[in-house]
């Protein structure tokens, strides 16, 4: 019997023992890291934030919808990555299981051995957040003659599994400062990064009904090790850091070829390239600060809803495009009518709005070039937006969660003021602290697959994702002011008696009778 295609390397060629250097098993481990989360437009040319109450996808149908639709069963299972994931547990079991028969150095085989174990913990996570508990396959490397009908471990025992796995291999890993040859590769940052999401993940409301204070508490620390380590700061350019090879805020990335593709799948319609298939809500454009610290609603937040992009938080106009930003040497069109928004059956935006995070500076450019788009997993600032959630939880609103969304602050152009706080109420409540903690998480890491986890984690998606995502009606006046009217766009429906998870995939429940499907969902 043909046990695998007669085209592809058998394991014994690439874990070879007379291969001095090690080159096929190198490349058999980096091949394990492309099994890492894809970013961008990974959903048949759509954002996962489309699913959210952060932006819809411009394109009629497109699948992501059915997160707003609520059309999810074990036969539509959106943003399915069971196999993915299983994949890359696969490949890291083969790995640890034939690595030691390469003549390389003993450190070398430490340090892959740590690779391999770090990478299979992120397989395993990605698998928990989506379904819950999963079947654990420990190290072992299953055969066609095994028995395949394995249960689903619990929630809590894959949070200890993968828990333990990081705490066994972040000392065996590369050093957290990166050097050009490691770029790319898992470190001990990383995997304190990990440990961070991990705990903080474990802490929230989802996974910790009773409310155990001990597990946020827990979740701060982890958190607080990766800003002691000393290597990651904010950038000063919160453009140009997306674009970046080696920074000192990206603590772990996925590597991409240069490509347009970002640009070309998200850019306004109104030029010569841009399919604009992305378009940010005036929900989350209401989430934007004004410079002086305030929420736009907020008294003394100086917002006037005739001009209504002025004196916003830099990020905003590095994360959305609106009506009259410059680019491509024009401003962007997007009132009835407008080069942007012509109206009839092309897609375009929905909502009067584009995507901008993520591209090159193009502003006065007069056409799209190659830039880097690696997938940056974990960056400092969402160690800094870890740790104030986690504290302020366990602790309240006490000085150090409040510095960490000063530094925050700080990097998005909010003023000061008088007090130094930089629009952070000095009485703060613990409430308070929470409600603002959270939009400031949704800002910060717009469109980096965080929003979507985040409501989920927290509970609130029942609340969030139960109302219409809005956006903005623009009318260009004779005199050539504009005129704006918020239009509810789309409407959303959140079952939150299943939806909180994904239902598992009918290809595993019809395979394996010991597959148990989620709470809700039908085969």
């Amino acid at each position: 019997m043909e046990l695998e295609p007669l085209e592809r390397i058998h394991e014994d060629l690439v874990f070879d023992e007379i291969d001095k250097n090690a080159d096929y098993a190198k490349q058999f481990l980096n091949g394990t890291y492309l099994q890492l989360p894809d970013g961008y437009n990974r959903l048949l040319t759509a954002f996962l934030d489309a699913g959210t109450d952060d932006a819809v996808s411009s394109q009629d149908g497109s699948m992501v919808e059915g997160f707003r639709t609520g059309l999810l069963s074990g036969q539509n299972v959106i943003d399915n990555q069971w196999v993915k994931n299983y994949t890359g547990i696969r490949r890291a079991n083969i790995f640890l299981s034939k690595i030691d028969v390469v003549p390389t150095t003993a450190a070398l085989k430490v340090q892959w051995r740590a690779e391999a174990r770090f990478l299979r913990a992120y397989f395993y996570f990605e698998l928990l957040k989506r379904w819950g508990g999963v079947p654990l396959l420990g190290d072992k490397v299953y055969g066609l003659n095994d028995n395949l009908n394995l249960k689903r471990n619990t929630a809590d025992e894959c949070y200890d599994y993968i828990l333990s796995e990081i705490e066994a291999v972040k000392d065996l890993l590369l050093p957290a400062a990166v050097v050009d040859q490691n770029i790319g590769r898992a470190n001990k940052g990383a995997a304190l990064a990990l440990k961070s999401r991990v705990l903080l993940y474990r802490a929230s409301p989802l996974w910790n009904p009773t409310g155990d204070v001990q597990r946020w508490t827990a979740a701060a620390n982890a958190a607080k090790d990766v800003m002691t380590l000393g290597n990651y700061s904010l950038g000063t350019d919160f453009i140009a850091l997306f674009n970046s090879v080696k920074h000192a805020e990206i603590i772990f990335m996925k590597e991409q070829a240069q490509s347009q593709t970002v640009e070309l799948y998200n850019g306004p319609i109104g030029y010569t390239d841009g399919t604009g298939n992305t378009s940010p809500s005036q929900n989350l454009v209401d989430a934007f600060l004004m410079k002086n610290g305030k929420m736009p609603g907020e008294a003394g937040s100086n917002y006037d809803p005739a001009n209504p992009y002025v004196n916003r938080d830099n990020r905003f106009a590095a994360t959305i495009m609106f009506n009259t930003t410059k680019w491509l040497n024009r401003p962007v069109e997007t009132f009835n009518g407008g080069k942007d928004r012509p109206g009839g059956s092309r897609t375009q935006t929905k909502t009067g709005y584009y995507l901008r995070k993520f591209m090159g500076k193009f502003e006065s450019s007069g056409t799209y070039s190659n830039q880097n788009h690696h997938v940056i997993l974990f960056r400092y600032a969402e160690m800094l937006l870890n740790y104030a959630e986690a504290l302020n939880e366990a602790s309240g609103p006490v000085n150090d969660a409040v510095d960490a969304i000063i530094a925050i602050r700080k990097r998005a152009g909010i003023t000061a003021a008088a007090d130094n706080r930089y629009g952070i109420p000095a009485g703060i409540t613990q409430t308070e602290l929470r409600t603002l903690i959270r939009n400031e998480r949704r800002i910060e890491m717009a469109f980096e697959e965080q929003r979507f986890w985040d409501i989920r984690r927290w509970k609130i998606a029942g609340q969030v994702m139960n109302s219409p995502v809005k956006g903005m009606n623009i009318i260009r006046n004779p005199d050539a002011t504009f005129s704006y009217t918020v239009l509810d766009i789309a409407p959303s429906v959140f079952d939150v008696s299943k939806n909180y998870l994904f239902p598992i995939p009918y290809s595993e429940i019809q395979t394996n009778p010991n597959m148990t499907q989620n709470p809700g969902y039908t085969y």
